[in-house]
């Protein structure tokens, strides 16, 4: 089956009768690109779940508030990426932990979730992606695994190009320094 335009989505959530059915077709065309999004922000499947969720909820009571003018997928990522670290900061204070162990502690959760499935480099890998700051380890994931242009995570972050190259560069360097070091 085709994908069907954001253009036509929009346009059937809009009218009140085709509403369930254009929205039917927007989380037909997003819910797994956001899940995986949202998956290398908060690390284990079932608060993914929760989370993509939770975005989709968001979507269906803030579509009349999109903008025509705005790209759909923008929008919706930028929501994805919002309620994800939301989840993530809700967690760090529900939990009480130390903000410099939640790295750790979202790395050690990877051993045990059964949805996710590395050999030992890859695992390394991982760790070493959670180890970054947040903002890197995001512009990271958003670049090298999803393959978001900067310009497209710049419209998500709202931020400038130049600081996002500058975040995965760093970012980057720095895994390299872990991963050489095996």
């Amino acid at each position: 089956m085709q994908p069907v335009p954001d253009k036509e989505i929009i346009q059937l959530i809009k009218n009140d009768a085709s509403r369930h059915q254009g929205f039917e077709l927007l989380v037909r065309g997003y819910s797994e690109k956001t899940y995986r999004l949202i998956r290398r922000i908060v690390i284990t499947h079932e608060d993914s779940d929760d989370v993509v969720q939770n975005v989709f909820i968001k979507i269906w009571n803030n579509i009349d508030n999109f903008r025509a003018d705005a790209q759909l997928s923008t929008w919706i990522y930028r929501i994805a990426v919002n309620e994800a670290l939301i989840f993530l900061k809700h967690k760090k204070m529900f939990h009480f932990i130390p903000y410099f162990n939640v790295e750790k502690k979202l790395a050690n959760t990877l051993k045990d979730d059964n949805f996710f499935k590395a050999d030992e480099v890859e695992m390394h890998l991982h760790k070493c992606i959670l180890s970054l700051p947040e903002r890197q380890r995001l512009v990271f994931n958003m670049r090298y695994y999803e393959e978001f242009s900067f310009e497209e995570i710049s419209k998500i972050l709202n931020t400038s190009t130049g600081s996002l190259k500058a975040s995965y560069h760093i970012a980057y360097q720095k895994i390299k320094k872990n991963l050489t070091a095996l």
